[in-house]
């Protein structure tokens, strides 16, 4: 029998999860015999030996393998290198200072720079070893630094040709920098602008010949690359590049060259071809062939094609010339688009060209223009509602262009001659049927009832239109046309007119008139929403009140409605606007900031006792506001009264107290000081009293203080010392100088004057009309002040004296074009002629005679250049220039801007005239029996221009006549284009951010008609070279904004499905996974039923209709297999249920995905535990039970182990609620083989300390600091 190792029971608990369960039996069991002894573990088995070196027995390396094979190998980042410097090229040479001095300091800096580690030795020879370690990159730096900074540089040149220098470099420098680094060396290229070739390398000799080899081989390969550029006649291209680029394309790939053929678009004849020099040698043999043969055997002939079948022969992208190249071999050359000629040219074999000609004449004849008539106003009902009609012929006949021309009375068809004269049929027969049965009128009704005729929302129109049946088209208001078109029914169009006529005549007997109300009372009188001038309207309904747009900054309001209402609602207007007024007083009442809150009152009842009392309004400044001035609005009286009720709250609170102080007015601006500062610092030191200066120029002395008792008498005496001191420290100087000068010393807005008070800080008093002596001026301030100013001034004067006062003779007609523009040509000569004042006469005056004033060749170049513009004005004509004064506004551009660049361009004058009131305009031409004021006025003559609509230009007459031209290039023009009424809103878009861009990008002012009309016209205004482009710009929105539309209702399409409620939650899946995977895989929004809706199985699908099909088949196929699925119960022990769920479940969820069926175990409490459901198809079910049974069966006998292992150890601490008892001695872990039974060892004793000591005597743990560990 074989001797065994015993280990005790604590040794068990270390190694029993190392074991396999039918060691743990043999360990319970025992070794009862021989046979129990042969099934325990071997001391190997249960204690792996580790791993040892190859050498060791076989054994014991398969044993260490156990732990070996458990290690992942790890491939280290960093790398070691090793550089030599001999010692004929190192820097640094002193063997007494290795590793100190410049050297040391070197690689120190490397290291810093590169992150990588250095150790140097020195070798027997004296050379220099550095081994340096670090990651890849870090280690080439740093070689790159040893040899540029520890060994000496030699240099050497290397000459390749200029054109290769760019492949050295490489893109972005790339190639370079790798060169650089590969070879430790530093190389330099010469610059683009630089004639040279050679390149210049420095570094060690070995990076030298490294860097030489590499310039060189690169050089070497460039050499075999060859660029060619051959001249080939253009007409001979299509030849060299075959039938849709077939020929050149095998030329390129048998010849290997690359062969850049310019397009037929482009105008050159230059073939390039690049490659290998053999590669480009043979494409030019092949090219060359090609051109000699064609150029030899080809011939012409020349035929006459209409220009308009060009397009015809040419063919989409020019395919068809291309086919009749491929099938003939013959070229086909086209005139350029912007040449007149109809030749087309046929280039090739003489025995092609029939077949050519042939296809040519095809391709030109397959396609007919055609036009049938039709009077333009009936194209709109040929084209349909949203083209409907049309839409019927270009289906049968989707090859046939179809173009209405606006304003003509044809259509023009496009397409293959059979199907245009089919749709020419239909057409005509469309047109034949209209004019049978369609009528139309035009009325002429002035503009401005236009939209009394449409009515509030369209109202009066649409029910004209509904009854009648008819079509009116009212012109927009920023056409100003006055005529109105009816078309439909005979019948309906005469009674239509009739009614519209009667409703005109009805407007025209209606009164307008206008009242000047300022504008900062139009908000009060149309009140909150509108509700005041609801009032109003609603008072006199018969009256139509129209306020101006308040970016207008009008005071005009407009009435308009039957004589005597708009009289009455003049008047009662008048009389709110009077009460506005005289409620509209105001006044400033300054209150201690303290006292505000007393003011208020508690909950506002002092202030709104007052505001009730007095009538007034009453505004308190912020409370983190500095302000102490309360605004008191309202009735003079009431603003008064309410004034001295809240200074006496504060007088009551504070004791305030008001004095009147005497100084004199002279002073009060030097005590106010700049800005208010120094008064302001009077108030702060005296405890906030108010100090009021009377106005200044007033020659009142009284200055009044308000305050509290003792600030206001400390505020009495500061300013009383103060003004004294004044008085008496205070020194005057008065200067003599000529009235005329007193201006120019002054200058323009005080300037001049202003920089000698502020540099001086003295004030300067000139005289006033009243004063006996005008030539006084009168210096007040410090001694020091005065005598400065005193200075400054008096070198003023004299140097005024030295100037030159001329006079030149300028005839009044002149005088606007020299003061025009705020003096804009006066400015200029000032400006040019050092500051040469030139004074004009007044214009009432008549004078002739213009002053000079300046130094005397200023005054003298100023005269001459004067005398060259009058000379050149002499010489001006003035030229009249007709455009309607609608058009105006728009060719001066955006604040003027397109008239004064025409005006600066032609160098001529431009006068627009005075805006004419159309309404009043109109009113005057109301006559009585046709007579006015007794005299009987003749008719005015119709092409007579207005007076209003002519531009007066002025300048040479060229000029005049350039500038004309101009002005009539900018008169805008409207197009009208249709477009359907539902895309507006679509057109307009997001705040009119739509249409805004669309008028910017073509420069153009888009009118979209208002909702209420229902129309489908938009206009489109601007000049005539951009409404082409304008109206393509706009069709081409609507096209993309129909399809938009179009898909809209593709995806709108709506499918319901029932499905019973208890699936719900199985279609939507955990975390809705299942439903967001259908919604996500065929595009479409799946709606579940809310809580309380009636049906609670309807489930609704939204989206295309085959992809909504789609989804429903995908929840019908899961509805489908949840019908399918059973419900089972089993009972699983309870005790293995842990081990089956596994970790945070995932031993259950393994089962469920590999099963497809949903398990469920019973909860905390269940009535029974061992009970599980299992839900699903009923194969999957089936196989999913008997999986866990066969679980159960194999978990349970461990359970069963655990059970009886628990019911022999031994408690770990005693407890008096313990009632089992041990079944008998554990012999602990047992193992055979130990080394200490092999031999004459003996079992080791778990209780000696000398078998098994101790890892040391347990130290206390060091008191940690919040300053970390203390150091010694």
């Amino acid at each position: 029998m074989s001797s065994v190792a015993v280990l005790t029971q604590e040794s068990f608990n270390e190694h029993r999860s190392g074991l396999l369960p039918d060691q743990v039996k043999s360990s319970l069991a025992g070794p009862s015999s021989a046979e129990d002894e042969d099934s325990l573990p071997t001391y190997k088995d249960a204690f792996p030996p580790l791993p040892e070196k190859a050498s060791s027995p076989d054994g014991v390396q398969e044993a260490g393998n156990a732990w070996a094979s458990k290690l992942r190998p790890l491939k280290s980042s960093i790398i070691t290198q090793v550089f030599h410097v001999p010692l004929e090229e190192r820097k640094y040479k002193d063997m007494n200072q290795f590793g100190e001095g410049d050297q040391a300091k070197v690689c120190l800096d490397i290291m810093h720079k590169t992150g990588a580690h250095l150790e140097l030795s020195m070798a027997k020879d004296q050379g220099l070893s550095i081994m340096v370690s670090g990651k890849l990159d870090a280690v080439m730096k740093a070689r790159k630094e040893i040899v540029s900074r520890l060994q000496t540089q030699a240099s050497a040149t290397v000459g390749i040709p200029k054109e290769h220098h760019r492949y050295v470099i490489g893109k972005s420098g790339e190639k370079l920098q790798e060169l650089e680094l590969k070879t430790a060396t530093k190389i330099q290229i010469p610059r683009p602008e630089d004639p040279s070739n050679h390149i210049k390398i420095s570094g060690t000799k070995e990076g030298l010949e490294k860097a030489k080899h590499e310039i060189l081989l690169i050089s070497a390969e460039q050499d075999k690359r060859a660029v060619e550029r051959v001249n080939i006649e253009k007409v001979y291209h299509p030849f060299i590049t075959g039938a849709y680029n077939k020929l050149v394309g095998e030329l390129m790939q048998e010849t290997g060259a690359r062969i850049n053929v310019p397009p037929p678009s482009v105008n050159k004849t230059e073939i390039v071809i690049t490659g290998e020099k053999e590669q480009v040698a043979l494409a030019m043999v092949k090219i060359r062939k090609i051109y000699e043969e064609k150029r030899k055997n080809a011939t012409t002939i020349a035929v006459e094609v209409k220009k308009s079948q060009h397009k015809y022969v040419i063919g989409p992208r020019g395919n068809t010339l291309q086919e009749i190249l491929e099938r003939t071999g013959v070229s086909v050359e086209i005139p350029p688009l912007d040449s007149s000629s109809e030749t087309v040219i046929l280039r090739g074999e003489p025995d092609r060209l029939g077949q050519a000609l042939t296809e040519v004449y095809a391709k030109a004849n397959s396609y007919n223009v055609s036009s049938v008539s039709a009077p333009s106003w009936l194209h709109r009902f040929i084209i349909g509602k949203k083209g409907q009609n049309l839409a019927k012929i270009t289906q049968q006949m989707p090859k046939v262009h179809i173009e209405f021309t606006e304003g003509e009375d044809k259509i023009t068809l496009e397409g293959p001659t059979k199907d245009v004269q089919i749709v020419q049929g239909q057409i005509e027969a469309v047109v034949t049927d209209l004019v049978s049965r369609m009528d139309f009128t035009e009325i002429i009704v002035d503009p401005k009832f236009h939209r009394h005729l449409i009515g509030k929302g369209g109202a009066n129109i649409n029910r004209i239109k509904e009854q009648h049946k008819v079509s009116v088209r009212i012109p927009p208001d920023n056409e100003k046309s006055n005529l109105i078109r009816i078309e439909g029914d005979p019948l309906g169009v005469q009674d239509a007119k009739k009614e519209l006529l009667e409703l005109a005549s009805r407007m025209e007997n209606e009164r307008t008139k206008d009242m000047i109300i300022e504008q900062r009372f139009h908000r009060a009188i149309i009140g909150q929403k509108g509700e005041k001038v609801k009032e109003i309207r609603d008072k006199f309904p018969e009256v139509i009140i129209n306020f101006p747009d308040p970016a207008q900054k009008s005071d005009i309001v407009q009435l308009r409605g039957p004589r005597t209402e708009v009289e009455k609602c003049t008047k009662f207007m008048q009389k709110i606007v009077a009460e506005m007024v005289e409620n509209s007083f105001s006044v400033s009442v300054p209150i201690f900031k303290q006292f505000h809150k007393n003011i208020i009152g508690k909950g506002g009842a002092n202030i709104k006792k007052i505001r009730e009392e007095t009538n007034t309004k009453i505004d308190l400044p912020a409370e983190n506001s500095n302000s102490e001035m309360i605004v008191i609005t309202g009735k003079k009286a009431n603003c008064e009264a309410a004034k001295i009720r809240i200074l006496a709250i504060q007088k009551e609170l504070a004791n305030i107290t008001e004095v009147e102080v005497s100084i004199p007015s002279k002073l009060h601006n030097s005590l106010i000081g700049s800005k208010g500062r120094f008064v302001r610092s009077i108030m702060e030191e005296c405890g906030g009293v108010h100090i009021h200066f009377p106005t200044e120029g007033s020659g009142i002395d009284a200055v009044t203080i308000r305050g509290p008792a003792e600030d206001v008498e400390k505020a009495k005496k500061q300013l009383l010392f103060l003004a004294e001191e004044k008085q008496t420290k205070s020194h005057t100087v008065e200067l003599c100088a000529k009235p005329e000068y007193h201006k120019f010393i002054i200058g323009k807005g005080g300037g001049n004057i202003r920089k000698v008070r502020d540099s001086t800080g003295a004030r300067i008093i000139f005289p006033t009309p009243q004063d006996k002596d005008q030539e006084l001026i009168t210096v007040i301030g410090t001694e020091e002040a005065v005598v400065e100013a005193q200075k400054v001034l008096e070198a003023l004067i004299k140097s005024l004296d030295n100037v030159v006062e001329d006079g030149m003779t300028v005839d009044p007609k002149h005088h606007r074009f020299f003061v025009a523009r705020r003096g804009q040509v006066l400015r200029e000569i000032a400006e040019e002629y050092g500051g040469v004042i030139v004074s004009f006469p007044r214009t009432a005056s008549q004078s002739d005679k213009v002053s000079l004033k300046g130094a005397k060749d200023c005054v003298e170049a100023a005269k001459k250049r004067m005398l060259e513009l009058i000379e050149d004005l002499d010489a001006q004509v003035t030229m009249e220039c007709v455009i309607p004064q609608k058009f105006h506004r728009s060719i001066m551009g955006p604040k003027g801007s397109r008239i004064q660049q025409i005006t600066k361009d032609h160098n001529v004058q431009i006068k627009f005239p005075d805006r004419e009131d159309l309404q009043a305009s109109t009113d005057a031409s109301v006559q009585e029996n046709g007579e006015a004021n007794g005299e009987v006025k003749e008719p005015v003559d119709p092409s007579t221009p207005r007076k209003c609509d002519i531009i007066v230009l002025s300048g040479r007459k060229e000029r005049c006549e350039a500038a004309v031209e101009a002005l009539k290039a900018l008169v805008p023009v409207t197009i009208e284009v249709e477009v359907p009424f539902e895309l507006h809103r679509y057109i307009i878009g997001q705040k009119g951010s739509g249409i805004r861009k669309m008028m910017d990008e073509f420069e153009v002012n888009i009118q979209v008609p208002a909702p209420e009309l229902q129309s489908d016209i938009i206009s489109v205004a601007g000049l005539a070279s951009l409404l082409d482009r304008a109206k393509e710009g706009l069709l081409e929105r609507v096209k993309e904004l129909q399809a938009e539309q179009e898909d809209r209702a593709l995806r709108s399409f709506k499918l319901t499905i029932t499905v019973d409620p208890k699936y719900h939650p199985k279609i939507i899946g955990r975390k809705g996974a299942i439903i967001t995977q259908i919604r996500n895989e065929h595009e479409v929004n799946i709606q579940f039923p809310e809580k309380n809706d009636e049906n609670q199985d309807q489930i609704t699908i939204t989206g295309y209709e085959q992809n909504a099909v789609a989804a429903r088949d995908a929840i019908q196929a899961i509805v489908n297999e949840l019908d399918e699925m059973i419900l089972e119960d089993i009972t699983l022990d309870s005790r293995v249920h842990a081990r089956i769920i596994g970790a945070r479940g995932k031993g259950i969820r393994k089962i469920m995905d590999e099963f497809k069926v949903d398990v469920r175990f019973p909860q905390n409490g269940a009535s029974d535990p061992n009970l599980v459901t299992v839900t699903g198809r009923p194969e999957r079910v089936d196989e999913a039970i008997d999986h866990l049974l066969n679980l159960e069966e194999e978990y349970i006998s461990d359970a069963v182990e655990n059970e009886a292992k628990m019911a022999y150890m031994k408690p770990s601490g005693s407890s008096a609620s313990s009632v089992e008892e041990p079944r008998g001695p554990s012999k602990g872990f047992v193992v055979r083989e130990a080394p200490w039974t092999t031999g004459n060892e003996k079992a080791p004793d778990m209780s000696s300390s000398e078998e098994f000591p101790s890892f040391g005597t347990p130290v206390a743990a060091a008191k940690s600091s919040p300053w970390g560990p203390k150091r010694f």
